[in-house]
């Protein structure tokens, strides 16, 4: 093999790295792709070493588009197997006792719409229901009026609607309090569970010494007495408390004789102000749990011990439990996602709303242009384990890049604008692509008027510059720049960045919101035609335009 194809094939290589990866390649991955394609050539490794830095510069200098370009006209076949769907298989480990079809829930408390900890998990239910067949509950836990928003009961369906959460039914425990207090009447006279009227503090450092209190050996007559003047209202908030008899030196402390049922009067439940006694979550979650028939739960494993202490009243009623998966705890970086802080932001106007893009709703989300699938994706991959773990965002974007990439057309977004004189530069238009090697999309047709806007971040004196698609150019001073001719391949040699541009005078106002602020600046007009869509801002990523407003684009960054 001569020098010229050795070389060729160098270049080859080194093109279809950066155009598969987004980046340079590193030197020794190329020489480990030539010696792998033609180990003929082991003796020449120094000589190859010695090309690699002079062809790696000169694909550098290129735009991630001119790099595809450049390939697909030297190698369709190599940009053709590149871009080859293949079908990646999402799959998560059987279910016992799961063939004939599972019940299975997802059970919020209405506080607030959904986050990314809920999608995992609605998603992994979901998941099982749609392999088995079966029926899927959005149970409404509802039994706390102090967690309950009212406006939250629409956005969670509208959520789980966004998600694509197959829902067969829909629950509301706060529709469920006759059935709660006949089965808390039975679990008493069982001798399950007993009243206690002991003072909260005095229990719980008998609780912690693994003491019983007095109450717990009341009859079965006075603890239903005790009952039924609770549900009379003779009892105040505070006043007396249902407990479930468990192992009062279990070695969990929270597992020993916890509360099952509770007066408050002092906040009204906004579907039913009528009500004062409430059950409290594990009673309540038990016996739905039962009732609707659920098979197999899966919840966070921060619910182990309301396992446990679910595991009594099945005990106690004789009931066969669910099988119970347990995932690990899923911390998310960068973003807020209590629901309290969310909403204490959100009063304070710290965020704009709870689709805010500091915010990790779901709702936050999809407004940056997140798909719903790209969100189920990635929830799959994380799987169900027991391993806490960290969500990785760069899965997530490279699902959702996966989905929305092929509809993105492509324009140019300008930050932080300078305008720019040009001197000495030849009338001229770009011809820019909508999107790369798809002719039949159409161009962009941008003509240079003698001025240009540049970002602030690319200007620097003496500095050359390739303007993408058009010329070079050359920084002399602030505001000003000659014109450096049109060789590609001369801007490559002198490795200078290829930047988007806007004639001066075009362009319409854009706001681009990201994590980290708003970026003010100008992008294509054209962009005006996109309202509630998706493009990509070359060499800045993807954004969905939210609003078009009086010649006023404003964006919401998705990911690069």
């Amino acid at each position: 093999m001569s020098d010229t194809n050795i070389r060729d094939d160098i270049y080859l290589f080194a093109l279809q790295n950066a155009v598969k990866h987004k980046s340079v390649p590193k030197a020794g991955a190329i020489l480990g792709s030539v010696m792998g394609a033609h180990p003929e050539l082991r003796p020449k490794a120094k000589e190859i070493n010695a090309m690699l830095p002079e062809i790696l510069a000169e694909v550098e200098a290129m735009s991630v588009e001119e790099r595809e370009a450049k390939l697909t006209a030297l190698s369709p076949e190599m940009i053709e197997k590149m871009h080859e769907k293949k079908e990646r298989v999402h799959e998560l480990p059987d279910l016992p006792e799961a063939e004939g079809g599972v019940v299975m829930r997802f059970a919020p408390n209405p506080s607030g719409p959904l986050h990314l900890g809920h999608a995992r998990a609605s998603v992994l239910n979901d998941y099982y229901v749609k392999k088995y067949g079966g029926k899927f509950y959005y149970r409404v836990e509802d039994t706390d009026p102090k967690r309950v928003d009212p406006e939250a009961y629409d956005m969670v369906t509208e959520d789980l609607r966004w998600l694509g959460i197959g829902i067969t039914d829909v629950i509301y425990q706060s529709d469920r309090f006759p059935i709660y207090y006949d089965l808390a009447r039975e679990l008493i006279t069982l001798g399950g569970a007993y009243m206690c009227t002991c003072d909260n503090d005095e229990f719980r450092e008998k609780k912690l010494k693994k003491q019983p209190c007095p109450c717990r050996s009341l009859s079965v007559e006075e603890n239903l007495r005790r009952f039924d003047d609770m549900l009379a209202g003779k009892y105040p908030e505070g006043a007396i408390t249902m407990r479930v008899k468990t192992d009062i030196a279990h070695p969990d402390p929270a597992v020993r004789d916890f509360a099952a049922m509770r007066v408050l009067t002092s906040t009204r439940h906004p579907r039913r102000p009528d009500i004062f006694v409430y059950p409290l979550m594990n009673f309540s979650v038990a016996i739905d749990d039962h009732l609707l028939g659920m098979t197999h739960v899966i919840r966070g494993k921060d619910h182990i011990a309301n396992t446990r202490r679910q595991e009594y009243i099945y005990q106690y009623f004789g009931w066969k439990m669910p099988h119970f998966y347990h995932y690990g705890r899923m911390s998310i970086a960068g973003l807020e996602l209590s629901t309290s802080g969310m909403r204490k932001g959100i009063n304070e106007g710290l965020y704009t709303g709870w689709d805010d893009i500091h915010l990790g709703t779901l709702r936050a989300l999809a407004r940056r242009g997140i798909q719903p699938e790209a969100v189920r994706a990635a929830v799959v991959d994380i799987g169900m384990g027991d391993t806490d773990i960290s969500f990785s965002w760069e899965n997530l974007f490279a699902q959702n890049k996966a989905i929305i990439d092929a509809d993105a057309d492509r324009y140019f977004f300008v930050p932080d604008v300078v305008t720019v004189a040009v001197a000495d530069a030849p009338a001229m238009e770009a011809h820019a692509p909508i999107y790369p090697n798809q002719p039949e999309r159409g161009v962009r047709v941008l003509a240079f008027t003698g001025s240009v806007l540049l970002p602030r971040s690319e200007i620097e004196t003496g500095r050359m510059l390739r303007l993408k698609d058009l010329f070079n150019i050359r920084i002399t001073g602030e505001g000003r720049a000659e014109y450096a001719g049109n060789s590609l391949a001369e801007a490559r040699t002198a490795k200078a960045p290829i930047v988007q541009w806007l004639p001066a005078g075009e362009g319409i106002p854009c706001s681009l919101l990201t994590p980290e602020g708003t970026s003010e600046g100008y992008c294509e007009a054209a962009v005006q035609k996109y309202d509630q869509k998706i493009v990509q801002f070359e060499r800045v990523g993807f954004a969905r335009i939210d609003s078009v407003k009086d010649g006023q684009v404003t964006a919401y960054f998705t990911h690069r």
